[in-house]
């Protein structure tokens, strides 16, 4: 079909008012994960006065509005949970009531992510008021949980809901740039176990936290030797947490608990991970065990759907009909190159390509430097720009498609 692409910028430029409101509305509402219920509620509202075909809230609680009746399965997703807003002190406004002006949104998921759900919203908008319906079924998905577990919205989606697409866009924070793909996760747990004495006759026992002393150098020096990949970069890992247990103060800690933050790249695999871990000198010797965190915490709906804390990396070919079709949109929108290139952070992507291989690319409002820090700020501007790319994409991949 032929697009008339300026007419969809005047369109996404003149809904910028809207798309402002609806996201201030979404950031005045707390919407951590787990308590994403009235959020979700408050982006059913706006859906059904924008004019959605159909819109449905699974058991999950992942919100999923759709766009017309083609053949052509096309998903985009926006997590509507957020990260909590640390000390309130360091907000120069209020994080929920936030701050406003000509250029710029500031509140607490502002980037990330709910900013990619407003510009989504009005993008089926303007698909309607210009009929730039096609041979597409157009899924907006606002999904749930993903800040404390990374594409289980989608593991349900995809395996109870029985969601199919051919590609995803995410549209977590790229500053308008196209992503296609990052480095994975994995949140690993390291246990000493020692013999508890009394703190007088230390002697008596076995002090856990001891033992995992030479395993935290060993730790630190393997971050030094891990692999990198070309496009993604390179595997790293921290310890992030460090927990004991003890009859008391006086008392030799008789277990000692690290979590690990390990981010895979390029082909390194779950079971790679965890044995290069379990392949330590220190970790043999001092007997330690070493697991995957499992994640089981009920959705706000409390379906409880287990999974391993595993997140795998991914990357869309260059050359993919869906990284081409957006680099296409963005030329023919915006009259200049697109910058493509990679986030440093997981997404749901981690999920829909990770495990199971559905293409994913990216494109969002916002800045991913924004993410989880005070004072999050979003400009309108690029609210514009994604509205704008999120209506033509369905469009310009059907023709795409059919040409070859």
């Amino acid at each position: 079909m032929n697009i008339d692409f300026q007419k969809v910028l005047q369109k996404a430029e003149e809904y910028k008012g809207d798309i402002s409101r609806f996201l201030r509305d979404m950031i005045a509402i707390p919407s951590e994960s787990r308590h994403e219920e009235s959020v979700i509620a408050r982006i059913s509202e706006e859906m059904k006065k924008v004019g959605f075909d159909k819109i449905e809230i699974d058991k999950m609680g992942n919100i999923i509005g759709t766009i017309g009746h083609g053949s052509h399965i096309i998903a985009m997703d926006a997590h509507v949970d957020t990260a909590g807003i640390g000390d309130k002190d360091l907000w120069q406004y209020d994080p929920y009531k936030g701050y406003e002006d000509m250029e710029v949104i500031i509140g607490r998921g502002g980037s990330d992510q709910e900013g990619g759900m407003a510009s989504m919203v009005y993008a089926a908008k303007i698909i309607k008021e210009l009929d730039m319906h096609g041979d597409y079924t157009l899924l907006i998905t606002g999904t749930v949980q993903e800040e404390e577990c990374d594409g289980l919205c989608w593991q349900y989606m995809i395996n109870e809901d029985k969601i199919q697409p051919e590609f995803v866009v995410i549209t977590e924070p790229t500053s308008c740039n196209i992503y296609r793909g990052h480095r994975g996760h994995m949140e690993i747990k390291v246990v000493t176990h020692g013999l508890s004495s009394h703190g007088c006759a230390p002697e008596r026992g076995v002090n856990a936290i001891y033992k995992m002393t030479p395993i935290l150098s060993e730790l630190k020096g393997l971050n030094e030797t891990l692999t990198c990949d070309n496009f993604l970069g390179k595997g790293t890992l921290t310890v992030s947490e460090i927990f004991f247990t003890s009859p008391s103060r006086c008392a030799v800690a008789d277990s000692c608990t690290i979590s690990i933050d390990r981010r895979l790249t390029g082909e390194e695999t779950y079971t790679y991970a965890l044995e290069q871990i379990k392949n330590l000198p220190s970790i043999k010797n001092m007997k330690a065990e070493v697991s995957i965190y499992d994640y089981e915490k009920p959705s706000y709906k409390g379906v409880v759907y287990p999974t391993a804390a595993y997140f795998p990396a991914w990357s869309l070919d260059v050359h993919h009909p869906a990284c081409e079709t957006l680099v296409e949109c963005y030329e023919a929108l915006f009259n200049e190159e697109p910058l493509v290139d990679k986030w440093n952070f997981c997404t749901n992507a981690s999920s829909i390509m990770g495990r199971y291989d559905i293409p994913c690319i990216g494109f969002g409002p916002g800045n991913e430097e924004e993410k989880h820090s005070p004072n999050e700020r979003t400009l309108k501007s690029e609210l514009v720009k994604a509205a704008a790319m999120y209506a033509v994409i369905p469009s310009l991949y059907v023709s795409r498609v059919v040409k070859n």
